[in-house]
């Protein structure tokens, strides 16, 4: 079939968080909704998009809304046999940008998250290596949430390492 299609579904809980706002269970979940749809388009190039939707019972203020959505394109580009470039960006579509950017609205500015990245395999280990502006690794906080901005030195590094276990030859 030339396109995957995927639907991820995700409860989110902060379990630790000193901000005084989340206070009870409820103020601390939020849940996320994706349609992930992706095409390998030869051996060395894949491209996802994936539409989401985002509910967040609580949020920083009353200019923000509870519901988002966005779009998020990604791409895999391996350059040898065992070293990918990875892409993704989301665009997140916020209804009143222009009242959240405003000076002394005091809502907090928020960015379009944009990670870069390359997977290295080893045999059976990944390991990942990334730039991004966002800092959670969790779709309700990186695709809401990223106070980094790209431009301002707000970029961070991340690293991954996987390994995959077989317990039969």
């Amino acid at each position: 079939m030339p396109i995957q299609l995927s639907y991820l579904l995700s409860t989110e809980y902060i379990g630790s968080n000193l901000d005084p706002n989340y206070t009870n269970s409820y103020s601390r979940t939020s849940y996320v909704q994706q349609i992930l749809l992706a095409r390998k388009f030869s051996d060395n190039l894949s491209i996802q998009l994936a539409p989401t939707y985002i509910h967040r019972n609580l949020v920083p203020s009353e200019l923000d809304k509870n519901d988002l959505f966005s779009l998020g394109l990604g791409g895999r580009l391996k350059l040898s046999k065992r070293i990918s470039l990875n892409v993704e960006y989301f665009y997140v579509y916020r209804a009143n940008e222009s009242a959240l950017n405003a000076p002394n609205s005091g809502a907090i500015k928020y960015y379009n998250p944009l990670s870069i990245g390359i997977d290295i395999e080893t045999g059976g280990h990944v390991f990942q290596i990334m730039l991004t502006n966002a800092q959670a690794m969790r779709e309700g906080g990186f695709i809401g949430k990223t106070t980094g901005s790209w431009s301002n030195a707000g970029v961070h590094l991340g690293f991954n390492i996987s390994r995959v276990f077989s317990f039969t030859k």
